[in-house]
């Protein structure tokens, strides 16, 4: 047995006692009701699992949470699918998987938004060549797998939140 002390979502949550081996995916969806995490193909191949890592350089990273043991996020800051909305208001980028129609079951939509949050916060700070977009989708998007809508609408849901504030997202040349 562990402590864990950890914040999801702004929250702070511990120090509380979770044996060694206790995925964060379980301490998550059975500890704290966050159901929105999924648990999918249980190997960390499909990436419905993953959530947001808050390191305190300022960057963010996707993790997996099925085969990670919850106190390998000891300390640290997390986000999940429920922490995008705010003031009951969904994120711009859920908003634009709705209006593409980027879900059907909606098993990997979790792990695709938190993956498409991650790449929005990387290129506003450092943005990205209109010509270079494409690729940069795609690149970030690879690896989290759906079997019922197809991976378009999730690479043009996130072009259009970019292209929508070209601004923030593209750089000038």
């Amino acid at each position: 047995m562990t402590m864990l002390t950890v914040t999801i979502n702004g929250r702070a949550y511990g120090p509380r006692e979770v044996r060694d081996e206790l995925s964060m995916n379980d301490f998550l969806r059975e500890y704290l009701g966050m159901t929105g995490t999924k648990f999918g193909c249980g190997a960390a191949q499909c990436l419905s699992c993953a959530v947001i890592i808050d390191s305190p350089d300022g960057t963010s990273h996707t993790m997996p949470t099925c085969v990670v043991s919850a106190v390998n996020f000891n300390g640290k800051a997390i986000r999940t699918i429920e922490g995008h909305a705010k003031d009951g208001e969904i994120s711009v980028l859920q908003k634009a998987l709705i209006n593409h129609f980027g879900f059907q079951c909606g098993y990997s939509t979790p792990g695709f938004v938190n993956e498409g949050q991650v790449l929005l916060e990387r290129l506003a700070k450092k943005p990205v060549a209109r010509a270079d977009l494409e690729k940069t989708i795609a690149e970030a998007l690879d690896g989290h797998l759906c079997r019922c809508t197809g991976y378009i609408k999730y690479h043009e849901a996130v072009r259009d939140v970019i292209v929508a504030d070209p601004g923030r997202y593209l750089s000038r040349d």
